[in-house]
């Protein structure tokens, strides 16, 4: 049975303890935190505490914290034996003080009190040594169907294109709640052509799928879109993506 530290108390601590409490070859041994608020939630999973100085013995500590506290929380774990990872998608492995370190990447977006399926997650794997590469790898296809072996520039590069796929559009989204808003009209109204979208991509590369006047080079649609916008920031926006998607086409069109 592999014992396992989770240090950090945040949504992807939360979304990690819930999953690996139902894996029976799995031991939480314990969860450590500042924040003894957050610290409560945990206490049905695993012992818990504040005090990073007593941090107790383990295979494994995954590090799930803010990137720029990473470097400082691993210090605590300088004098353990196990292997100390990350769950960061932007930070290099290297930024680990430890002999035995790693990453343990989960790409999904995580947001509290919304399950997830842990089985369609893609899990990427790095560690310094290779027996724990291949321990974390064991690790996370107890949880997932999707484990890699992604080295640090690799992972930094896919957490680039997960913002553009994810954290981009979503904003996007929120943009076009307010235009319909503005009309009293209800977001529902986008919903479906979301979903399409979303689901055209899993049949289709994106290239293939891009609809829309910029996609046609239609001039007189995009103006009329711009004169409707009164948000500076909304009109450049529209113009910066739709002179980029015309360039991806402009040979065709």
């Amino acid at each position: 049975m592999l014992s396992i530290v989770i240090l950090g108390t945040g949504n992807i601590a939360k979304h990690l303890v819930g999953a690996l409490s139902k894996v029976k070859e799995v031991r939480l041994a314990q969860v450590v935190g500042r924040n003894q608020e957050q610290l409560l939630w945990f206490s049905g999973f695993a012992p818990i505490s504040t005090d990073f100085e007593s941090v107790m013995e383990a295979d494994v500590y995954l590090i799930a914290v803010k990137d720029d506290a990473i470097f400082e929380v691993s210090k605590y774990l300088s004098n353990k034996k196990g292997i100390v990872a990350h769950v960061s998608g932007a930070t290099t492995m290297d930024d680990i003080p430890h002999e035995n370190r790693a990453v343990f990447y989960p790409l999904q977006s995580f947001t509290e009190g919304r399950p997830l399926n842990f089985k369609t997650i893609p899990f990427c794997i790095e560690a310094h040594r290779e027996k724990s590469a291949e321990i974390l790898k064991g690790l996370a296809g107890h949880l997932s169907d999707h484990v890699y072996d992604i080295n640090t520039h690799q992972r930094k590069k896919l957490h680039l294109a997960a913002m553009f796929a994810s954290n981009f559009s979503n904003y996007l989204y929120g943009v076009g709640e307010k235009l319909c808003k503005e009309e009293g009209l209800p977001f529902d109204l986008l919903k479906p052509l979301i979903l399409e979208t979303a689901e055209k991509i899993q049949a289709m590369s994106p290239k293939e799928a891009q609809t829309g006047p910029a996609r046609r080079g239609d001039m007189k649609t995009m103006q009329a879109h711009l004169a409707l916008l009164g948000d500076e920031e909304q009109k450049e926006i529209y113009s910066l993506l739709s002179e980029a998607i015309k360039k991806v086409y402009e040979e065709k069109l």
